[in-house]
């Protein structure tokens, strides 16, 4: 039985379809992961994915949002204009870096907050503060 074989190797030989297979994957999964480090994005998070993290995890219920609808209830304060304040909670500066810490573990920042740990990712946090940044 004759092996498939596709593509040729220097002198005339073939490559076997299933080697040349793997080698196709493993060049797929190098390409994964974290974005280059001349990304100008990498790091910064993506303010469109905040307003639907944000959306996804009912931050709507306690916060009037500028672009997320909700409930009329709000028992936090509002976010609009998020970017131009100084602190966050009253406690900590106001940067992309803060904002992910106070997103992922409130309680740690400041131990009396209403604010429940909403068990987001440090990617949805990221994402979700960049959002947030925007809101002057």
């Amino acid at each position: 039985m004759k092996r498939a074989t596709r593509g040729a190797w220097p002198g005339g030989r073939r490559l076997p379809l299933r080697l040349g297979a793997a080698l196709l994957a493993a060049a797929l999964v190098a390409g994964c992961g974290k974005p280059p480090i001349d990304d100008p994005r990498a790091g910064q998070g993506d303010p469109e994915r905040g307003m639907l993290v944000m959306h996804q995890h009912a931050c709507n219920a306690c916060h009037v949002i500028p672009g997320v609808t909700g409930p009329d209830i709000h028992v936090g304060p509002p976010l609009e204009g998020m970017a131009r304040r100084q602190n966050i909670a009253g406690a900590i500066p106001n940067t992309i870096e803060n904002m992910v810490r106070w997103l992922r573990d409130p309680q740690a920042i400041d131990p009396k907050t209403a604010m429940p740990d909403m068990g987001l990712t440090e990617n949805d946090a990221l994402d979700a503060a960049a959002y947030l940044a925007t809101l002057h």
